[in-house]
Order: structure tokens, then sequence, then C-alpha cells
């Protein structure tokens, strides 16, 4: 849910008065290919009869109803919420609770032909707890409740996401910010796209940081040209072709101080319906990517399904005779109520078809259409300030230091050494911050392609050179037999 929901929700159920309180809110789903995620679209506020409080408090069927009815006319489902004043953490059901929520499943599945979904808050902390009821016997619990501004707050059940164990390599990292941070952190499933210069240093810092479940996106593989950025990768990946994410996965093995530490490998692409289910299942995502097309993809995932997406990027210019002339890179934070990568002019959205049909790429459509091609320069040296500055929003949004969360969007200028704050807003009529929290019904940009599978489909089934593979059996065993030692 969104901060501005969450706060509405949260000024309803705390009374001044201490006494339980009760709500009707509505959601839509976001189906990713394992996680189901609902998020809360609009707050359905009681009229004067439409409860009973008297200590605790109840709903009456004229106010499930009604709720009920202005859900379905939207296409949305139901939610309803009661409050715990005097309780901390995750909240269990009482038979009461129990009954109540049991009752009324059939009444909003009748009329909204959606799962009903419970929810608690504990007064005490402000912490949410959830529950979907498919049917009237038994709840399934929620992993996690998620509420969305530069501050990202997660309540957890702990008995469906287990705090991770504080090992030995961490003790520097949680007394940078304590223990209650860190167990909030190490559970949050990241996603990086693009395992490039950037993404792949990314992914070896959030690993070290103690992060239990970080996944990687890219279908693309280390060529020789890549060698001069990607920091980690080997002679050996670039004459064996490897997969990005297979190198990927083996860096952040060997950072990892997470016990388990759970990788995951995507040789999917982000513009592919896959992509984008694969990319609902994660509570972060890096957007290490620099085409429209993917960018694009990312930027209404941020505000349709509610997933913060950390974004960044460099560019470098030079004089004609190849000097460099400055260099400038950005990273903000794309959450409900901050602008979007287009109304930041990092996206251009007429790019996007071009893009598709591979145009960006053509050196006639460019020559024709009076176009720069597209800049090819990167400098590994800089690189690393643009996967800091990433990290940094990340930081922010997680651990809230000050009690401030991700800032305003920066940029900084390398010949002036200037760091600039942009005053960029929303758009009034901004078509991807118009469409927050519609979940499934976001808007189409992913296609499915057979480009990239044919791509890793030759990639899987050749064969390379045989002292090659009795290269990378040597290696195998070695990394084996280190990530043993304790």
């Amino acid at each position: 849910m969104t901060e501005e929901i969450e706060t509405a929700m949260r000024k309803h159920l705390i009374r001044d008065d201490g006494q339980e309180d009760v709500l009707i809110a509505s959601y839509r789903l976001s189906t990713g290919a394992e996680r189901t995620t609902a998020l809360i679209r609009s707050v359905i506020f009681p009229d004067e009869h439409d409860r009973h409080v008297h200590g605790n408090a109840s709903f009456t069927s004229r106010y499930v109803l009604r709720a009920s009815s202005e859900a379905q006319t939207l296409g949305d489902g139901v939610a309803v919420l009661h409050s715990h004043p005097g309780a901390l953490g995750w909240q269990g059901l009482s038979r009461m609770d129990w009954e109540t929520e049991s009752e009324y499943e059939r009444v909003a599945r009748r009329i909204t032909k959606m799962p009903l979904l419970g929810m608690t808050l504990a007064g005490r902390d402000t912490s949410w707890s959830a529950r979907f009821w498919f049917d009237k016997s038994t709840p399934t619990w929620a992993e996690s409740v998620r509420a969305v501004s530069p501050k990202l707050a997660v309540t957890w059940n702990d008995e469906l996401r287990q705090i991770p164990r504080v090992t030995r390599s961490q003790q520097r990292t949680v007394s940078s910010w304590g223990e209650r941070t860190q167990a909030s952190i190490a559970r949050l499933r990241v996603l990086i796209v693009g395992s490039g210069s950037v993404g792949l240093d990314v992914a070896q810092r959030l690993a070290a940081t103690g992060l239990a479940t970080v996944g990687v996106m890219d279908y693309d593989a280390v060529e020789a040209v890549n060698l001069d950025r990607m920091i980690g990768a080997t002679r050996l990946d670039a004459a064996l072709g490897r997969p990005k994410v297979d190198v990927a996965a083996r860096l952040m093995k060997s950072s990892a101080t997470a016990e388990p530490f759970e990788v995951l490998r995507h040789e999917v692409s982000i513009t592919d319906p896959v992509g984008v289910s694969t990319a609902l299942d994660y509570d972060v995502i890096f957007s290490c990517v620099d085409r429209p097309w993917p960018r694009a993809v990312l930027n209404a995932i941020a505000y349709s399904d509610l997933i913060p997406v950390i974004d960044g990027g460099i560019a470098l210019d030079t004089f004609p005779d190849g000097r460099m002339r400055n260099g400038i890179w950005r990273a903000h934070t794309l959450v409900p109520g901050s602008p979007c990568m287009a109304c930041l002019g990092q996206l251009v959205v007429g790019d996007i078809p071009l893009d598709k049909e591979g145009l960006l790429d053509d050196p006639e459509y460019i020559l024709g259409a009076n176009r720069d091609a597209p800049s090819r320069q990167n400098v590994a040296a800089l690189s690393a300030s643009v996967s800091g500055a990433l990290l940094a929003q990340f930081v922010s949004l997680t651990a809230h230091p000050g009690g401030r969360g991700t800032p305003a969007p920066l940029r900084y200028i390398l010949s002036t050494h200037t760091l600039e704050h942009s005053i960029a807003s929303s758009g009034q009529y901004c078509p991807y911050e118009t469409r927050t929290a519609i979940g499934d019904a976001r808007t189409p940009i992913a296609e499915h392609r057979d480009d990239w599978r044919a791509i890793v489909h030759e990639r899987t089934t050749s064969k390379a050179q045989i002292r090659l593979r009795a290269l990378a059996a040597v290696e195998n065993f070695l990394q084996r037999r280190i990530s043993r030692i304790r």
C-alpha cells in the first residue's frame, strides 16, 4: 500500500479513546511467478451506523454489503480491517476475529468474485498483519505487509520469513544500524535487472551486506569487451561466453555473509511477460539497464505494482578530439509520490517503440532521423560512483538514516564536482503515476519475443573447447572447496 493509504487507515483505526475500530478497503491483485500480492487501492470509510464500537468493534452487514458493492464496481476485492490498540508486532486471530472474517468471506467472494483479505493493525508499533481467505475454513497468511514511500516500512511474519542469524562477518554492518534494521533488510527479496558494470557491483555489495535472497536478471553473456568494466569477470568467463547471471551468482556467493544465502538467476528479459512476472516476486528492484524499453517496463512496475525501483546511470561526453568533456551520473528511487523516469526526463516515451523495433541500433535509421548514435562510452572507475549512488538510495529507502528516506533525484556533475537535487515533480497527467496500484490491470508494455530466447538457446546448446571446459572444472572445484571454509 502507498503511504497515503496507510496513513488514512492507521488514523481511522487508532482511536484517541483507546478502543478497537474496524474499517473496509478495496484491493487489486499483483500476480508474480510465485507470489500473489494484494495492493490496497481505496479506503471505504464507515457511515454513522455501519459499525459498533464497544471496547471491541464489529461490522454491520449493511457496511460489508455496501463496501463489497463499491469494490465490485471498481473491479476490486474487499479487505476488512480491525485494530488491536495495545498490541505489538504481527498479530494472529482470536476466535471471535476468525469467525467474523470467515463469516464475511462468502459475502465478499460472492459479490466481488475475489478472495476476502483480512488485516490487523497493532496500535503500539503500527505493525500490520494480513491473510487471504480463499475459502471460509482457514486463512492463508501473508509473508509480509509493505507500506511503500521514500521510507519503505515492512512488517514481517516471522513464522513464514524467519529472521536470519547475524553472522560473525556481519558485526560491523549490524553495528551501523542495529539488529532490528538488519533483520528487516536481510529478509528483503531484491532483484538486480542488468548485470553489467553497475549491476554486478550492486549485486556483490548486497550479498556482503547480509541479504538472504538476491536475484539477478540478464540474458546476455560476458564478452572480452566487457572486461574493462565487469569487475570480477575473468578472461575465462569471456572465452566461455558465460551468462552474466552465472558470473554474478559466483561473485555473490563469494561475497555473501548470510547463512544460508540464496541467489536466484533469471536468464530472461524484463521486456517479456515472463520477466515481468518474475520481477513481481521481489520487494525492491535495481534498474541497471540503459535501453528505453526495459526502463519503461521497470518504471511502470514501480507504480502499478508498488515495488520501489532504484534507477540511475551515467553519461560521458567527449570533445571532438576524443578528450573527456564531462561526466554526469544520476540516482533516484521510483515510488508513488516521487516523479517517474519520464517526468524526470530520463525516459523519452517516443523512444520505446523505436527500441522495440531495433531502430535505435540501425545506422541507416539513425542517419536518416538525424539522431545521435547511442553512447557506448563507459569507464570502470566511474561506474563505481553510479553503483555507490544507487546503494546509498537503497540504504536511505530501507534504513532511514536520520529518520529520512530517499532524497529528491540526485545528479552529480564530474567536471565541476557538483551534486544537484532535482526539483522535478510528477506531471499532472503522468500515465505511470495515475495507474498506481492497478496491479494485474497494468499497461502491457512487455511483449513476448523470440529473439532473446534464441540467444539463450544457442548459448546453452553450444559446447566450448575442451581445454576451456577443463579449466572451468578446475575453477568450480576450487570454488567449492573455498566456500566450505568457515
